[in-house]
């Protein structure tokens, strides 16, 4: 599939916005899905890239608020990836989720797209009291593995890889990948695409080299779980004033 598409849009959360994988620049997250981007310009020159994704974004804020103007750059190629905040919340509801996802996956294929699905990787391995939450997550990772098989989407299975028990691939907060964690989602990207991956991802250095499993629990509860709950009383997201890193399909350049 080497250089077979040229525009790319990245649609999703925190996970395609690349929370846990600071810029070299200092600025918006990268994450993987630039890594890959940037990985993909390298084989095409005629590459361009766009990323509506935002952190704290629910599943039906991500198809209400960037579907369109993704449908409307009409790109070649698209990743979509939702529904962890919502397994998240008491108020999940899988039978919506699974209707919604068939229906974008459908409308991307029926304009010519390429579609990208994910599984989440589990983070119920190492965060505290996800345990209790972890059939949520096998659940809507069994919905994601059926639209993809329905509508012939590439499907990255990250519940299935079992690097994600490595500390090192998780950023403190326990539930953001690192930038060791990002790098290897881009490798795998780059895999199911036929794209020659960064040779510096195998050896990929953490920015900030405490892992997940570094901090105490009482520490993680008082700087990233008790936040979390705030916002969840309060009715307010992480994302309330985040906007597009790359809203528009454009070149990429390389970090």
């Amino acid at each position: 599939m080497t250089g077979k598409y040229s525009s790319y849009v990245a649609i999703g959360d925190s996970f395609t916005e690349g929370v846990g994988d600071p810029s070299p620049q200092g600025s918006r997250p990268r994450g993987w899905a630039d890594l890959f981007a940037t990985a993909a310009a390298e084989e095409n020159t005629e590459f361009t890239y766009a990323n509506l994704a935002i952190r704290g974004r629910l599943f039906d804020a991500v198809v209400d608020e960037q579907v369109p103007p993704a449908m409307r750059q009409n790109p070649e190629l698209v990743s979509f990836a939702a529904g962890g905040n919502d397994a998240l919340r008491p108020s999940f509801q899988p039978d919506r989720l699974a209707s919604r996802a068939h229906e974008v996956v459908r409308l991307f294929k029926a304009a010519g797209a390429e579609v990208i699905l994910f599984t989440s990787a589990d983070v119920g391995r190492h965060l505290p009291g996800m345990t209790l939450m972890r059939k949520r997550f096998v659940g809507m990772n069994d919905i994601i593995r059926k639209v993809a098989r329905r509508h012939d989407a590439i499907l990255i299975d990250l519940w299935r890889e079992e690097a994600f028990q490595d500390g090192t691939f998780w950023a403190e907060d326990r539930l953001h990948l690192s930038t060791k964690g990002h790098m290897f989602v881009a490798s795998k990207v780059c895999e199911a695409l036929d794209v020659k991956p960064d040779l510096e991802w195998e050896g990929a250095t953490v920015h900030d080299t405490t892992t997940s499993m570094d901090v105490s629990k009482a520490q993680w509860a008082r700087k990233h779980l008790g936040p979390w709950i705030k916002r969840r009383l309060t009715g307010k997201s992480s994302g309330d004033t985040v906007q597009p890193k790359r809203p528009e399909l454009k070149p990429v350049t390389r970090n």
